[in-house]
């Protein structure tokens, strides 16, 4: 982690502090953290505060700069970080804003299954869901597409695997934008980004990607949990990953070629990691057509893996997956940048709204929220760490109000990969986590000791903040019992 934030924080409500422009000249809004007081201590230990500080720089920007209570810091916007910049006001479009890894995200499948059938089943479960599911850095998978249908899948989104019979029509309906951003342009994808993305859909990768056999411990809104389709020990399954290596490649490709965007401009940046190019720019255009064809990789990518988690429970319990119910609840990302109408200054605007290591949370009744939650909300996916829990919210109208329809994305790192390394040593976070009744089985060694659930706050203390500040709502909480990792 870095440095020590210094600067000020003052408190809005019980659940949010500013920093307020005047901290520097250069700040053209305030920033806000959505956190409480337990949170916040975590939060000034390293400088994502600063960074909170620098996106509210940004030409354009629109409300305040902001964060969520699983803020750490990251390349140019802290993760956690939100802001909405108005094009129409020479508003920039930034890749640190989206993140290395465009439409990182999160699905969750639900089963007709029970804890107690499932638990004598559990171990071989993960290791067939370890043997079948490729995991790891750079590790290919058993889907392989050449350049001309990689390109297509990332016009056509989920859609392209589902017509080969990897999955079925209704999955999406129940993933954001129905798994496929409008206006993304494959051949704006570099080659090597298209070769690097050839044979890695379907695959987990590294890192804090995982998929997880889950069960509903807590009901806290039976309603929406109704609608939702989940009731308590039921068992579900969390994937999360995003576009592997492709959307690493647009990403790098873009900050290189933002390198001299930004004088070009005469914009003038606190840390060349916020690199961006007016929205409406040739070079903003560029990126943007090539953020969202890797964001459409992306979904594809958790389709695949969805895809192959129903068929080793299909294996497991002898029984097809329909049979089983492995439906897909809902599918969200949180490493994005799209164009939405929002009311700012009592105004209706269409603004780039940048979500780093932050969710959508539309309420009831939003018209992009599908239809069958219409009425009690978008479904929100939050992971936390492989030994406490994970939830599910729902959105609450407060989003719109406060912060551009956006919620936490997770529990957010506690301590570096380097310090979570350093505190495993000579211990064994296989056992530990058996001994809490969780599974886990990984690629290497190192990869559980850099995602031990010490490495990671609390996410129910995340949850509590995003609750209590009616951003989204409490409806279910699960707790891990099978976990693979990268």
């Amino acid at each position: 982690m870095k440095g020590a934030y210094a600067g000020p924080l003052e408190r809005v409500d019980s659940c949010c502090y500013r920093i307020p422009k005047s901290y520097r000249p250069d700040m053209r809004v305030d920033g806000l953290i959505f956190a409480n007081e337990t949170l916040l201590e975590s939060i000034k230990k390293d400088q994502a505060p600063d960074q909170v500080a620098n996106v509210a720089t940004l030409p354009g920007i629109q409300g305040a700069s902001l964060a969520m209570p699983d803020i750490h810091w990251g390349y140019g916007f802290c993760i956690g970080g939100v802001c909405a910049t108005d094009p129409a006001e020479g508003g920039v479009i930034s890749p640190g804003g989206v993140g290395y890894d465009i439409n990182c995200g999160v699905r969750l499948v639900k089963t007709n299954l029970f804890w107690d059938e499932v638990k004598p089943h559990v171990r071989s479960l993960v290791k067939g869901l370890f043997h079948t599911i490729p995991a790891g850095a750079g590790r290919g998978g058993r889907y392989k597409f050449d350049p001309v249908e990689t390109r297509r899948l990332m016009g056509e989104g989920p859609r392209f695997v589902i017509d080969r019979d990897l999955g079925v029509p209704r999955d999406l309906a129940h993933t954001e934008a129905n798994g496929r951003i409008t206006d993304g342009d494959p051949h704006e994808v570099s080659d090597f980004a298209v070769k690097r993305g050839a044979e890695q859909c379907g695959t987990l990768g590294s890192g804090n990607h995982f998929l997880e056999v889950q069960v509903v411990d807590s009901v806290f809104d039976a309603d929406t949990a109704k609608a939702f389709g989940l009731e308590l020990n039921q068992v579900c399954v969390m994937i999360h990953s995003g576009s592997r290596g492709l959307g690493y490649q647009v990403c790098d490709d873009a900050l290189a070629a933002f390198r001299g965007v930004p004088a070009k401009y005469g914009i003038t940046l606190p840390d060349r990691q916020l690199a961006c190019a007016p929205a409406d720019s040739p070079e903003g255009k560029k990126y943007i057509a090539a953020m969202r064809a890797a964001a459409n990789y992306g979904f594809c990518n958790r389709q695949l893996l969805m895809q192959q988690a129903r068929e080793v429970f299909a294996t497991e319990f002898g029984r097809k997956w329909e049979d089983l119910g492995m439906e897909l609840l809902y599918d969200v990302a949180h490493n994005i940048a799209k164009l939405e109408e929002h009311v700012v200054d009592g105004k209706k605007k269409k603004v780039w709204v940048h979500r780093k290591g932050a969710t959508r949370a539309f309420p009831a009744g939003h018209p992009e929220v599908p239809e069958a939650f219409r009425a009690v909300g978008q479904p929100v996916i939050i992971p936390g760490d492989m030994g406490r829990a994970s939830w599910v919210l729902a959105g609450s109208a407060g989003s719109m109000a406060r912060t551009f329809g956006s919620t936490c994305h997770g529990a957010g790192r506690a301590m570096s990969r380097t310090a979570a390394k350093m505190q495993a040593t000579g211990r064994k976070i296989e056992k530990e986590l058996e001994a809490k009744g969780v599974i886990a089985m990984a690629s290497s060694r190192m990869g559980l000791a850099e995602e031990q659930p010490a490495a990671y706050k609390n996410v129910d203390h995340v949850v509590d903040v995003v609750h209590e500040a009616n951003l989204s709502r409490k409806v279910a909480r699960m707790r891990p019992v099978g976990v693979i990792k990268g």
